[in-house]
């Protein structure tokens, strides 16, 4: 039964109790002891007897001097079994699924017993009928729930003694066998077990202290503390402990690995994370090998809500390899800076700033012995942009963006910058447009635009990096254009584009050449000041959208098979502005007819300009291009499907070629093909392309004015091809429940900017950081499949490359691999991953990554091998999985260069 009383009537029960309190002190009776009382069962007292014995009551001998002591708040209480009233001990007993709320405060139970003379409560649990003990004590304040096997609790003070206490806070599950509830703030704990183990009374792993204090959401500070795994003492101990158990932002000591490597034996990654502020950190972390190389790393993440987010690292090396005073030392240093920046879309609609920058010394990624993730080593290119667009908004409406770019090759170790790059760009104007309706022919489509683009070029070297001659070098340029331009359909079915182009050209330095007699050699100068040129242009082109469908039957398994072509004419006419050139002469000193001993050199002062020169010769070319898709249309293997299925045969396969009008030789370029063919739906698509030139080459592998059919040849001469093709399948797709998470893709290899996935391996440091088998809940749940799947989870994912170039009769392959990569799940604990390829050409393996996963229930093992190869390494790590316990691990590391 559940009864809900008023405080007025609590109040009239409490006097009765106190009144039945003072008649027993006054005739010498003692109370008994609760644990008398515990296996006691007396007949049950309903609400309505306890009623009727209040009304009998005299209230003439209440003591009016002794004040009675009133609840602060409603109680309801329940019992399944009985509620007992017991006068003479003034107690009241609650017996089976016992339960009672004062407040915020909620207390279940077998058997609760409330002492009325202390205004204490008593929680127990009760043995069923074979013994076992059960229904024990759940308390419960605000969002804190307590699990003991018994309590005591006072109303008065709101301190408590409970015994055998489980509670969890944050990752922590706490026990201990004797716990002192100063306040809602402060516990004092004997015996205590803490643990991030789900199963906090048989756990993997525990910290055994003997006295601490407890600040719930704060802190966890102990005397003496030594580490448990399966119940076996280790002799990791500390004479004091301190857990912090927030949830904000906490100040503290990294703890380094130990690890040796061809440098020597080191600590890697060890240092200090600040908690700057709610918006802001600092992770200062460092390496030191007994060489005396080193490398530290600065990294802040940092973010405003509903404004702006971003990370910003920068890390330096220093290697020394071998040892001062041998002939084979040697020192290097290098570095790498990364920033990335994004705005919230919506903090200004009208103006936005992104970052992402990463640059430093080409070698870094390939040298660094830091380095956790091989796939980064395999990055050619590193690039960087850091831009700021403004809109602003009228009629029409003005672009602005301002842009600083960077492009680096690590094998060539070349840079190319751009600081700054100014476009500013005017939407399209209709002058001849109507003020209402669509715009139609030829007159009112007429639009034109403004755009300008500014910038300062720079191309370096690695070794040149932010010197003075890098800015020496830079160039300054500045390019306007006015295009102009109209569309119309003609005859209904053919769409008419045509239009103009206006360009003026701006640079800071133009080049005057000369020739030197004396050195035979030609002579360029520099001649800095503002100049510019001007050119324009006139294109135009035709295109249509042809149909073609052949129906087999609405019976048939092939219902029909649609042909679509976009069949298209340009032409384009480029005007010479030789008024641009220059002339000079040159010595001809090889030849014997005196009239060309001298011979003139065209040249234009823009050459080498940041736009370049203006073409000097009159061009007039007519381009031609169609593209095809192939679809079908089946039966879909649904039945209950009332549409046919749509698939494609062929997707976008275009031919396009241009013809010369004015040149006077070799007039058709080569023929472009491109296209993919669709294997199986949003899985495989296989892409190629490639030229064919219907021009022979002489002896000497040039290029000359001659089909190559009439040189023995075939009609057409293929230049280069190429073919690929990605393709990623699992256990999933043969369910038909599966489909690819393309955010799990992404990996450090992509941030550095390299391929989205883990063909190139994944870096180990993610690995490290991860939980391999998040996710896998459901199945250890199942505690009969723990150990075993009736299904093995498995993915693959492959890449195919080829490359075939022929240009001058190499009839080579330049490149053809194929590489692949994935996981199998042997169990529900035990994960493998793999990550390789072949290299067709060289014949080799590419670098190969093995990953093995073990999970240890609170604890996940990881091992990374990197079996062959240049950066033949591998890494073992065992830690908690608990964020809370991240430095409590065990790491072991072999760099490249040792031997297994």
């Amino acid at each position: 039964m559940q009864t809900n009383i008023p405080n007025t009537l609590f109040c009239l029960v409490f006097m009765l109790f106190f009144n039945l309190v003072l008649q027993a002190q006054e005739t010498g009776n003692e109370s008994i002891p609760v644990e008398a009382e515990q296996d006691t069962v007396a007949p049950a007292v309903t609400s309505d007897e306890i009623i009727r014995e209040l009304q009998q009551q005299d209230s003439v001998k209440v003591d009016s001097v002794r004040k009675p002591q009133f609840l602060t708040s409603k109680v309801v209480y329940s019992a399944k079994d009985y509620m007992r009233l017991s006068p003479v001990e003034d107690r009241m007993y609650l017996y089976n699924e016992a339960k009672v709320v004062y407040g915020d405060m909620i207390m279940q139970a077998g058997l609760i017993v409330i002492d009325n003379r202390t205004n204490e409560v008593y929680a127990y649990g009760i043995k069923d009928s074979t013994g076992v003990y059960t229904q024990k004590p759940v308390f419960t304040q605000a969002q804190r729930t307590i699990e003991p096997d018994s309590l005591r609790f006072n109303f008065d003070t709101e301190r408590a003694l409970v015994y055998n206490s489980r509670t969890q806070e944050n990752e922590f599950n706490v026990k201990g066998q004797v716990t002192k509830r100063e306040n809602d703030s402060v516990y004092f704990m004997k015996n205590v077990r803490f643990t991030t183990s789900e199963d906090v009374d048989n756990p993997e792993y525990y910290f055994y202290a003997r006295k601490i204090k407890f600040v719930p959401d704060k802190k966890i500070v102990s005397g003496l503390v030594n580490m448990y795994i399966a119940d076996v003492p280790t002799p990791l101990g500390l004479p004091f402990g301190y857990f912090p158990m927030t949830d904000e932002q906490t100040s503290g000591f990294i703890i380094p690995s130990f690890g040796d490597s061809q440098y020597g034996y080191n600590l890697q990654n060890g240092g200090y994370y600040f908690a700057i502020s709610d918006y802001a950190d600092l992770l200062t972390t460092g390496s030191y090998y007994t060489n005396g190389t080193y490398n530290f790393e600065l990294a802040s993440n940092y973010a405003l809500r509903y404004k702006f987010r971003g990370n910003l690292s920068f890390r330096y090396e220093k290697r020394y390899n071998s040892q001062r005073g041998f002939p084979d030392f040697s020192e290097q240093s290098s570095y790498n800076i990364r920033w990335s920046h994004s705005q919230d879309s919506k903090a200004n609609p009208s103006s936005r700033f992104s970052a992402s920058v990463n640059l430093g010394s080409s070698e870094y990624y390939r040298e660094s012995i830091n380095q956790s993730n091989i796939g980064n080593r395999l990055n050619n290119t590193l690039s960087s942009s850091v831009s700021y667009s403004k809109t602003f908004s009228g009629e029409p409406q003005v672009n602005l963006s301002l842009a600083a770019r960077h492009s680096q090759n690590t094998q060539t170790q070349s840079i190319n910058m751009s600081l700054p790059t100014l476009q500013l760009s005017m939407d399209r104007i209709f002058p001849f447009a109507p003020k209402g309706g669509t715009k139609k022919g030829l007159l009112e489509n007429i639009n034109f635009q403004y755009q300008v683009r500014a910038e300062n070029q720079i191309q370096t070297y690695d070794s040149l990096f932010f010197k003075p001659q890098m800015f020496r070098d830079a160039k300054l340029g500045a390019q306007h254009s006015i295009p102009v331009s109209t569309n119309f359909k003609l005859f209904k079915y053919l769409s008419v584009s045509t239009g103009t182009s206006y360009e003026e050209t701006w640079v800071s330095r133009t080049f005057r050449k000369s020739y030197d007699p004396v050195l035979d050699d030609e002579v360029i100068d520099t001649v800095n000041g503002f100049d510019s040129y001007r050119t324009y242009n006139f294109n135009a082109s035709i295109g249509t959208t042809v149909y073609g469908q052949k129906d087999f039957g609405k019976d048939k398994k092939i219902q029909a098979i649609r042909h679509t072509m976009r069949p298209s004419i340009s032409y384009s006419i480029n005007p010479g502005f030789d008024q641009f050139y220059d002339t000079y002469e040159r010595q001809n000193l090889g030849a014997t007819d005196p009239e060309d001993q001298i011979e003139l050199v065209d040249y234009s002062r823009f050459d080498g300009t940041l736009y370049g020169a203006p073409g000097q010769n009159f061009s007039s070319s007519i381009g031609l291009s169609i593209s095809n898709t192939i679809e079908a249309k089946v039966r879909d293997k649904d039945s209950t499907a009332t549409e046919p299925k749509k698939i494609k045969l062929l997707n976008n396969f275009s031919v396009s070629t241009s013809y010369n009008l004015a040149g006077d030789s070799l007039r058709l370029a080569p023929i472009s093909m491109r296209g993919s063919i669709p294997i199986l739906d949003n899985k495989l698509d296989i892409n190629f392309g490639g030229n064919l030139d219907i021009y022979a080459l002489d002896n000497n592998n040039r290029k000359i004015d001659k089909l190559n059919i009439e040189n023995g040849g075939s009609l057409f001469r293929l230049t280069n091809g190429s073919v690929n093709f990605g393709y990623s399948f699992s256990s999933k797709d043969f369910k038909g429940d599966g489909q690819e998470n393309t955010d799990e893709l992404e990996n450090e290899t992509f941030r550095n900017g390299g391929r989205p996935d883990d063909l190139f391996g994944k870096s180990i440091d993610d690995m490290n950081d991860e939980d391999p088998f998040e996710g896998n809940e459901e199945k250890k749940a199942k505690a009969e499949n723990d150990w075993y799947n009736f299904e093995i989870p498995w993915d693959i994912r492959l890449a195919y490359s080829m490359n075939y170039i022929n240009n001058r009769r190499q009839n080579d392959i330049s490149s053809h691999s194929i590489m692949f990569s994935g996981n199998v799940e042997l169990s529900p604990k035990w994960q493998i991953g793999y990550s390789s390829g072949y290299d067709l050409v060289n014949n080799g393996f590419t670098p190969t990554q093995l990953r093995f996963s073990r999970d240890l229930d609170s604890w996940v093992m990881n091992f990374s091998w990197t079996p062959f190869g240049p950066y033949k390494s591998w890494n073992f790590l065992i830690r908690i999985k608990s964020s809370a316990l991240s430095d409590i691990k065990y790491e072991k590391r072999r760099d490249r260069n040792f031997s297994l």
